[in-house]
């Protein structure tokens, strides 16, 4: 690797550990003047980079995004410094709720009722509160019922790069 192939990875990393929230590839790419595949290449040798040397940190990919992030196994002693509670389980009904939003998004709550069979206000109250699902607009119909579909933290937490 030259000198301006290090200096590349190094802004790259410096990007997304500034970002700290997911970094919009076609972003970077616009902002360092170079390809989306240029930058694909980068954050592959980031993390080629990292796990050759032990590091606890991993580059990842989410959709057309990534994310500089620890790896799984740190999860425990950085809940335990940061005070984090660990995160309860989903219900039975949140994971069906979750699985009807995730297969057939953009969706309206109504939609997902008719799936479903029941009220299920207070499981998509609950996913929007957890930030796995977000609203995504409105339809131009009677009343404009809200639209829902899955997160970036949903992708980040299930460890999906895409939906596709």
């Amino acid at each position: 690797m030259d000198a301006s192939e290090s200096g590349l990875r190094a802004t790259v990393e410096s990007m997304l550990f500034a970002g700290g929230d997911p970094v919009n590839c076609e972003r970077m790419a616009g902002v360092l003047g170079v390809s989306l595949n240029t930058i694909d290449s980068v954050c592959t040798e980031l993390n080629e980079f990292y796990e050759q040397n032990g590091s606890a940190l991993r580059v990842v990919r989410m959709g057309k995004q990534y994310q500089l992030s620890t790896r799984d196994e740190y999860a425990p002693i950085i809940r335990t410094l940061l005070d984090l509670k660990k995160d309860t389980p989903l219900s039975n009904a949140a994971m069906e709720v979750l699985a009807v939003i995730a297969y057939n998004e953009p969706v309206t709550k109504n939609f997902v009722e008719r799936v479903r069979g029941v009220d299920c206000s207070g499981v998509v109250n609950t996913l929007l509160a957890r930030g796995l699902i977000e609203e995504r607009g409105r339809l131009e119909l009677p009343g404009r019922p809200m639209q829902y579909a899955t997160s970036p933290n949903f992708m980040r937490c299930f460890g999906l790069e895409s939906m596709g």
